[in-house]
């Protein structure tokens, strides 16, 4: 017995006073009648656990599997264990098998010739390498800018992210196109923005995305992307993350969302210079926000606290 419920309780003081002074004051005290407590009395034997209440499923059914059709079942599972379950049922109807479907899912499953399913791998969740300055890795992704937003709706905006693990310093620039040139064009302006900023980039993080890699393409695969070029010519590390691990790139990720929230709900644009200007507008107000895991300080605030002497 794994729990003791409250209607076990209840009777168990039923049962101690019944014994004591007898099933009819028992029976006036707890208002229960007396055949109430006459069949709880038969079943106890002094402990809790034997007034717990039993199943009043019924052992058989009118209507249920014979024993000839159960070996029927189990003997076709035996010969053919991968089998699904639709075409086990259509050869057993060849047999003379006459109930539905769910009736034999039912029965597979009671008696266990059902498919187990495999435990999935508990996913074993990297430990966050802590950033010990600012550049040491700075995470650029790609926001495709909502449709809905674009008074041109021929028009197609991208906005580019670049974010410094460190410090949560964030560099915004939209573009028209999704591509290497723009890539490679955004990371030399990051670089430089981080740059006038006091920040030295050693290492950029990006998806698999071919606008940055050629990783997974089929015909490219040993050929370097603008991106990747221009990248070596400025002396920085390109770090790839893992494959469909986007939260690998949280913090980039993060701001998105938060720019999707409550910059692209209420914001529309002309065209990319527009697009820009306001990009501009809110990377000056994110780089001045307060943010928890800065300890309530601004991510500018944060820089000129531990990155100046």
């Amino acid at each position: 017995m794994n729990s003791i419920t409250q209607d076990m309780k209840f009777r168990q003081s039923l049962m101690k006073y019944a014994e004591k002074y007898g099933v009819s004051r028992a029976s006036r005290k707890y208002n229960k009648t007396r055949s109430y407590i006459y069949f709880w009395k038969s079943r106890w034997d002094g402990s809790v656990e034997s007034l717990a209440a039993q199943s009043k499923k019924p052992h058989h059914h009118p209507n249920e599997h014979t024993e000839a059709e159960i070996k029927l079942i189990k003997d076709h599972r035996r010969r053919c264990p991968n089998l699904e379950l639709p075409e086990l049922w259509h050869r057993l109807r060849k047999k003379g098998y006459s109930r539905c479907i769910t009736s034999l899912y039912r029965v597979m499953k009671k008696y266990g010739m059902l498919p187990q399913k495999k435990e999935k791998k508990k996913r074993i969740i990297k430990p966050y390498e802590q950033m010990t300055h600012a550049g040491e890795r700075v995470q650029i992704d790609v926001k495709v800018v909502p449709r809905k937003c674009i008074a041109d709706k021929e028009l197609k905006l991208y906005q580019y992210t670049a974010i410094d693990e460190y410090t949560r310093l964030r560099f915004l620039y939209g573009y028209e196109e999704q591509s290497t040139y723009s890539s490679s064009d955004f990371a030399e302006r990051a670089v430089k923005w981080f740059k006038k900023h006091g920040i030295t980039v050693e290492c950029i993080q990006t998806d698999n995305g071919f606008e940055f890699t050629n990783r997974f393409s089929p015909s490219k695969k040993d050929k370097k992307t603008m991106f990747e070029n221009k990248l070596a010519e400025l002396g920085i590390k390109h770090k790839l993350i893992r494959p469909y691990t986007p939260r690998h790139n949280g913090k980039v990720e993060r701001s998105h969302r938060e720019d999707h929230n409550k910059f692209y709900s209420c914001h529309s644009f002309f065209s990319c210079a527009d697009l820009n200007a306001q990009l501009t507008v809110r990377s000056n107000r994110t780089n001045n926000r307060p943010m928890r895991p800065l300890k309530w300080l601004s991510p500018i605030e944060f820089f000129h606290a531990h990155c100046t002497i």
